[in-house]
């Protein structure tokens, strides 16, 4: 059977809410509150089209595995397909697409990119609104997230000369398997947003250069099509978000051993969502950028203190698992899976301490990127605590840090204190969103060029000669105070 838009339109209610994506039907009444993002953003859609709104953010597979068979109506008929698709046509280019589309025409060589900096700095100007505030933001005072950066100020070299460094090999293994040099591509949501292969780009862009890609639970391609964008050796981990419901939680951990990947990191430090309010005005701002000023006063017809908004993506997790703990998710998840367990978002000295006698394969020292707790500590600094107070957990799991990470340098302070490599999110999405896989491929290379010339001068053929006598922690401070 297929549907005409006015007999999709009449189910345009909570009580019967029908959407189209992709000229196809779907009756998404039984899942309104079951949405991770909430019932509001499907109603708004209730009876038309969602088919932009939903492709940005949602696998492939989201609908098959949501919703029921009977959830799935059918095509819409032809002359409603060739409506949808003549809107598509004409419509009429909002005031930051066409921003969007000149950034693009002169933005810089991607020769011309000498920093990661520099690539954010590009992705600023050519991302959508949207996809930056997303990318971009951290929680309430983004206290955390400058400090995760400005933290790696803190840690000095002692550079030893007068050894041989011709022959230098940055090379290491991560659970096992090869890396080219000591950093993995962090778990980050919804790549998508930025550029339509998305997580493909990672994906296509780490195989390129030899290092490991972690897919989040909250990819916006789905797990199936990344793992058939690897190579066939190369590994991909995952970044499991585990759903309340362990059966729920089970079935995806089945689904990603079946596509072969090597490891899951399951996420500790997002329990709930966050306030992350540059991500929570994006849609305002789009709003005013559209009108061409402030959008008029209305007053409020429900008790403003009763509303809440989560952002692009904090729905997302609303779902998770409040409840873990050491005694019974680790155990669990040891009886349900034989791959490598990597526990993502430990933040303190204690809970490594934990970590390392529930017997993980290894921790990643992280503050979600400044996203979630703002003043957690920065992770060089956590490090910096464990290797001082608690060497002897480094021979038990791997350990690995995120977080501030800008240059080829931090990844070596890091590695020096012990850290077996380091991973970055958002210079990947910057990068993939701003040149694709290209741009995956630079920022890579940038990092490999800055470790390498690193390790020369502070006298590390390989990155076994990186040792905590090589960094040192310092507190200087500039004496502001006039002289007299």
């Amino acid at each position: 059977m297929s549907w005409t838009l006015e007999e999709v339109k009449k189910h345009n209610t909570r009580e019967s809410c029908w959407v189209i994506i992709k000229n196809k039907v779907y009756d998404v009444t039984s899942f309104l509150n079951d949405h991770p993002g909430g019932a509001a953003i499907i109603l708004k859609y209730a009876g038309r089209d969602a088919t932009a709104a939903y492709e940005p953010i949602h696998p492939a597979d989201a609908l098959d595995k949501n919703l029921p068979a009977s959830a799935h109506l059918g095509p819409v008929n032809t002359d409603a397909a060739s409506t949808l698709d003549a809107a598509v046509r004409n419509r009429r280019k909002t005031k930051d697409e066409i921003r969007i589309e000149e950034a693009h025409k002169y933005k810089p060589a991607l020769s011309h990119v000498l920093s990661l900096r520099d690539m954010e700095d590009v992705a600023k100007k050519v991302l959508p609104h949207k996809a930056y505030a997303y990318y971009s933001s951290s929680t309430e005072d983004t206290i955390s997230k400058n400090e995760n950066a400005h933290a790696f100020t803190r840690f000095f070299f002692h550079a030893r000369v007068m050894r041989p460094v011709s022959q230098c090999d940055p090379s290491t293994t991560i659970l096992g398997f090869k890396s080219s040099i000591p950093v993995f591509v962090s778990g980050a949501a919804m790549a998508k947003l930025a550029h339509p292969d998305g997580e493909l780009n990672i994906t296509r862009g780490c195989a390129a250069q030899g290092i490991i890609q972690m897919v989040s639970s909250n990819a916006s391609y789905s797990y199936a099509e990344i793992a058939h964008a690897a190579t066939p050796t190369q590994p991909l981990f995952f970044q499991l978000y585990k759903h309340k419901d362990d059966a729920t939680a089970l079935q995806r951990i089945r689904e990603v051993e079946s596509l072969g990947y090597k490891a899951l990191f399951l996420t500790v430090d997002a329990v709930v969502p966050s306030k992350r309010e540059f991500d929570i005005r994006a849609p305002w701002y789009l709003e005013e950028l559209e009108r061409g000023g402030p959008l008029e006063f209305v007053e409020e017809q429900a008790d403003a203190l009763q509303g809440q908004s989560f952002g692009t993506a904090g729905g997302l997790i609303v779902n998770d698992d409040r409840d873990m703990t050491w005694e019974r998710t680790i155990p669990w998840m040891r009886s349900v899976t034989k791959l490598p367990i990597v526990l993502k978002g430990i933040q303190c000295v204690e809970d490594a301490l934990l970590a390392a006698k529930a017997g993980v394969d290894g921790i990643l020292i992280s503050n979600h990127g400044g996203r979630q707790l703002d003043y957690s500590l920065p992770p060089i600094e956590v490090l910096y605590r464990l290797r001082k107070h608690h060497p002897e957990v480094f021979g038990k799991m791997e350990i690995y840090i995120d977080g501030g990470i800008t240059r080829g340098s931090d990844v070596l302070k890091a590695v020096c204190l012990g850290a077996t490599a380091v991973g970055l999110g958002r210079p990947y999405l910057y990068a993939q969103g701003a040149y694709g896989v290209g741009g995956v491929k630079r920022i890579t290379h940038i990092l490999e060029t800055e470790i390498v010339t690193a390790m020369r001068l502070m006298g590390a053929s390989s990155i076994q000669d990186l040792t905590p006598e090589l960094v040192e922690r310092v507190d200087w401070q500039v004496d502001l105070k006039a002289r007299l």
